[in-house]
């Protein structure tokens, strides 16, 4: 028997969550940074005829009937939180007085938050510096790029980019060490030892103090830093005086060595920045500025020069709708005044969400602002979302690529976020810098006859109440660049 197959409609039911255009630019409003952000309202301003400047608006149409919405109200949007009761108040004054008032002129009346204390515990790197340079990165960009691949250690990572926010165009740090430590609150050997794994960044001689250290690292990568030539470097005047003879004496080499040791200086590059587009390097605008209150408390402000403050224009779409006939006309500017709307409650969405995960962040990290780096919580995504309500995928777009400003210094919101783990009988957690640090003490202390294991170190520390993986202590171990158990063996049982 043939079967009919004809074409026929059928009318369907169901349901789909679908991405609009304003909800995509809402998303892309919370990811932008302060340049994005301004960028991007200021090509809104050119499209749509019924957005304007608050500033340039306010005199022309105070008198006008319809009041015009704006994307930021005067009246100052605040939220308060309990100070951290379990705070010693020595602790309290003693940071107090290592920190200092920093009161600042630029800090605006209005988005502002008093925050106390919260409860706290314990890209492709093979492009070549020319490559670099024509792309237009930035000495700082590319120094950032090789701290996120090779320092894993939160607090590591938090004094690294202080560090590097200090380097000026020809490449060097010349800044005190002991009071950049003094100001983050770390001991200065651990500065000083961020410090060293910055001068190992490319390009050689990067992060130095001074032109001898600049030289030293880079013969130290040709693998040319004998003793010889380290007299040589402690003697750089000798050479720009010309005093050959008594350089000579002071090396122990003859005149020819002593030339081509000249020579070999001479082909190193003194300004190893200098190979990077400074001109095209962004500057670093803080999104939230943080200060300490006459209660011990803390105040967090958001930067309003980073919110563009736009107007929607209602007199001007009365007066164009109501002169306007076709059908068409009236549904391009209705579609244009409904994005006018649209952009001022997404800027208004957008500085709420900062501030609040903002606050938030310090509540959280209490301890870090009062205290120090050696002071950072464990903390991830997932804490701040619980705690504010928001997605996790939220959370991560308005703290990427958004900075702070402190007493400590100015830091990306994404250097707070790090991994935790469980104590076992409670306690609150540990951050994995300890962990870390309790694998590293441990194996410095093993005997040469009794090499530990990945095992026996699980064991170890489950004893100091800490609950790890072998898998994690293999991954710890790597990352602090130690060797198994065999290789430690052989290599101590030689020294030995």
């Amino acid at each position: 028997m043939k079967m009919n197959q004809a074409p026929r409609l059928e009318l369907r039911q169901g349901q789909s969550l679908v991405m609009t255009y304003q909800l995509q630019q809402s998303i892309k409003l919370l990811q932008c940074n302060a340049l994005e952000l301004r960028e991007f309202v200021d090509q809104e301003l050119e499209k749509n005829p019924f957005l304007l400047q608050e500033d340039s608006s306010r005199s022309e149409q105070e008198d006008d009937a319809p009041k015009e919405r704006s994307t930021l109200d005067d009246k100052p949007r605040e939220a308060d939180f309990s100070g951290d009761e379990n705070f010693s108040s020595e602790a309290q004054s003693n940071d107090y007085d290592e920190s200092g008032d920093i009161e600042r002129d630029y800090l605006q009346p209005s988005h502002s938050s008093s925050t106390g204390g919260g409860d706290y515990g314990d890209s492709d790197d093979s492009l070549g510096i020319e490559s670099n340079a024509a792309e237009g990165k930035s000495l700082r960009e590319h120094l950032l790029e090789q701290l996120q691949l090779d320092i894993k250690d939160p607090v590591e990572r938090i004094i690294g980019s202080h560090l590097v926010d200090l380097v000026d165009d020809a490449g060097y740090i010349k800044e005190d060490m002991k009071a950049q430590a003094e100001m983050l609150g770390a001991p200065v050997e651990d500065v000083l030892n961020v410090l060293e794994k910055l001068q190992a960044f490319e390009p050689a001689g990067i992060c130095a103090r001074d032109l001898k250290e600049c030289l030293a690292l880079q013969l130290r990568e040709k693998n040319r830093l004998d003793p010889i030539m380290q007299i040589l470097l402690d003697n750089l005047n000798l050479i720009a005086e010309a005093k050959f003879d008594v350089l000579q004496k002071k090396c122990g080499v003859d005149r020819e060595d002593i030339r081509d040791m000249i020579i070999e200086i001479r082909e190193l590059n003194p300004k190893p920045g200098s190979g990077f587009s400074h001109e095209l390097s962004q500057v670093v605008e803080p999104d939230l500025f943080i200060r300490r209150t006459p209660d011990n408390n803390w105040h967090l402000e958001l930067n309003m020069n980073n919110f563009p403050k736009v107007m929607v224009n209602k007199r001007y779409y009365k007066k164009v709708t109501s002169e306007t006939r076709n059908v068409k006309d009236k549904e391009y500017l209705s579609e244009r005044f409904g994005s006018a709307n649209w952009l001022v409650r997404a800027l208004e969405q957008r500085a709420d969400t900062m501030l609040k995960v903002g606050g938030e962040l310090i509540k959280q990290q209490d301890a870090f602002f009062r205290l120090g780096v050696k002071y950072l919580r464990p903390m991830t995504l997932k804490d701040i979302a619980a705690a504010t309500g928001y997605h996790e995928s939220t959370i991560s777009r308005v703290t990427n690529g958004k900075f702070l400003i402190c007493p400590r210094g100015t830091f990306e919101l994404k250097y707070f976020f790090t991994s935790a783990l469980t104590r076992t009988h409670g306690g609150g957690d540990v951050s994995s810098l300890a962990v870390k640090q309790h694998i590293d003490e441990l194996i410095k202390s093993e005997h040469p006859e009794h090499i530990l294991s990945d095992d026996d170190l699980v064991e170890l520390l489950a004893e100091k109440n800490i609950t790890v993986a072998r898998r994690t202590v293999a991954k710890y171990r790597e990352a602090l660049h130690i060797p198994s158990s065999p290789k430690r063996k052989r290599v101590k049982l030689a020294v030995f």
